[in-house]
């Protein structure tokens, strides 16, 4: 029997993820409950009052579901229960509880493409002979030539290495990620049956909704063709999500499905990741009956240079324009370098990092950002020995992965694991010289990036210049940004080199100290007009 549902916050508010601030939470990294050097549903509840303190609407809890971690809880032995590692189903269902009271909605991970090797589906898989029940769950495939030796495709995996692996019996298996990410075939009825199953189950517990990985991958191409090489030199067009073999037309059908299960619970959710170059083709997702939010990468994606970002907001704003949906800002997360990293690190990338955060906020639409994000956390340099992302390996270690943007979060003290953990080893190690950028060392700094970001989450939930969903541009001198919301916002960006004068308005917020009327380089400025 599913537990009674736990009241969420403004229920009757069906829509207020259209301008909610999300706060993502890679779980192995935000907070270690227990001491083992791994973070956890208990550390995170433990945190909870940091997060309402810090103003934001609503969580997103990567993956917690048991795995044997080989991609860190993205390969999901069984969708509807805890790692242990991470908690229990009790323990989630007391977070979920404590977040609502506080009135903090819970988002969490939902992982359709494919399964672990440990899912009991592949395990049987394994078992069964070509052509069973228990294969066409997954897709198991003949190889070319002959005696069926060359694998299926040339597609390779987005972890590096080939996207197939060969089992004794001569029968191949597809694998987007590493080969313990078997992918799932979703022209098979019992596999999406089974999705909608995990969804309700999560639904029923209370949680406020979904973002979906990979939600441009479940569907796959029939035939499953070779992919189009980019020239004679036999390189294929793409390693990286975006490619054909994602973006099948069958995928809307599924999130069509996916929907109508969300629409039975009102004031429910789902984001999707959708890495797609073509605007045109992401905005397809965001159509009445798909998804209600789709993150947008281009601001990942633009350099530190007024043309480059005001192209990204232009092209982000465009895409969503035809649709119901909002835009949808991200600047981090768990798969791309932290942006004071991508902006330069040091100095000169938290400074970056300070403007890029007004910017972000106050655009028109939801907000993610990432654990750390409003400490200015760089990118950390980890020793070889350190890596844990598959991507290490499979790439033979040419590519250094993902795990220097995973450090666990500093929250207190001098030296590491800075009230991350009461154990001496986390599970990344956490660089010295790390005290100022704690949690606690900023709580009190009316000047340090988490002011900056408490500050700009308060103004933009309660100042009526943010009103209205629409951007006016406005002349700014050149290398510089500056728009306007209908309820009389100014943000001004600058990225010129040099000082600029500041519009005329009441200074709101600013990431820099602005005097006699000027707002320095790599800085931004929020007025009222």
């Amino acid at each position: 029997m599913s537990p009674e549902p736990t009241p969420t916050p403004s229920t009757t508010d069906a829509d207020w993820w259209r301008d909610a601030v999300f706060y993502q939470i890679y779980i192995r990294s935000f907070a270690d409950g227990n001491g083992d050097g791994v973070g956890d549903l208990a550390g995170i509840r433990s945190r909870l009052p940091y997060l309402a303190d810090l103003g934001v609407d609503a969580l997103w809890i990567t993956p917690f579901y048991p795995s044997p971690m080989a991609d860190h809880g993205y390969d999901v032995a069984d969708p509807r229960d805890v790692e242990p590692v991470f908690g229990d189903l009790a323990e989630f269902d007391a977070l979920l509880a404590e977040a609502h009271a506080l009135g903090i909605r819970v988002t969490v991970d939902l992982v359709p493409n494919h399964s672990s090797h440990d899912h009991e589906w592949f395990q049987a898989a394994l078992a069964a002979a070509p052509g069973s029940r228990e294969r066409a769950r997954y897709h198991f495939v003949d190889g070319r030539g002959a005696d069926g030796s060359r694998p299926p495709n040339n597609w390779p995996s987005v972890f590096g290495g080939p996207a197939w692996t060969r089992l004794p019996d001569g029968q191949w298996y597809l694998h987007l990620f590493a080969p313990e990410q078997p992918d799932l075939n979703f022209a098979n009825p019992e596999v999406v049956a089974d999705l909608e199953e995990t969804m309700r189950f999560w639904l029923d517990r209370g949680v406020d909704g979904f973002r979906i990985d990979v939600a441009h991958g479940m569907a796959k191409p029939d035939g499953l063709p070779d992919m189009v090489p980019l020239d004679d030199t036999g390189l294929l067009a793409d390693h990286a999500p975006g490619d054909e073999r994602f973006d099948s037309e069958g995928v809307h059908e599924l999130h069509r499905r996916i929907r109508t299960v969300i629409d039975e619970y009102p004031g429910r959710m789902a984001v999707g990741e959708v890495w797609l170059r073509d605007d045109q083709r992401l905005a397809r997702y965001l159509r009445a009956d798909e998804l209600q939010l789709a993150f947008n990468f281009k601001l990942v994606t633009a350099g530190w240079t007024a043309k480059e970002i005001r192209t990204a907001v232009e092209d982000s704003l465009a895409t969503v324009a035809g649709s119901p949906a909002p835009a949808c800002w991200v600047l981090s997360n768990h798969d791309v370098p932290r942006h004071v990293t991508r902006y330069g690190g040091g100095e000169l990338g938290i400074r970056r990092a300070r403007a890029a955060a007004l910017l972000q906020l106050a655009l028109p639409g939801a907000v993610y950002l990432y654990n750390g994000d409003e400490l200015g956390m760089p990118d950390v340099d980890l020793p070889d020995e350190a890596l844990q992302d598959p991507i290490w390996e499979r790439s033979g270690r040419t590519e250094r992965g993902r795990d220097a943007c995973r450090t666990p979060m500093p929250w207190s003290g001098a030296e590491p694991s800075y009230g991350f953990s009461s154990g001496a080893e986390t599970w990344l190690p956490m660089p010295s010289g790390w005290g100022s950028l704690t949690a606690e060392a900023q709580r009190v700094d009316a000047y340090s990036m988490q002011s900056l970001y408490r500050t700009a989450i308060a103004l933009r939930s309660s100042s009526p210049a943010f009103a209205g969903e629409e951007v006016h541009w406005l002349q700014a001198p050149d290398g510089c940004v500056a728009f306007r919301r209908p309820g009389g916002l100014v943000c001004l960006l600058n990225l010129s080199g040099e000082p600029v004068p500041l519009p005329d308005g009441q200074v709101l917020l600013s990431s820099v100290p602005v005097d006699r009327g000027t707002l320095p380089d790599d800085a931004a400025v929020w007025l009222q007009a």
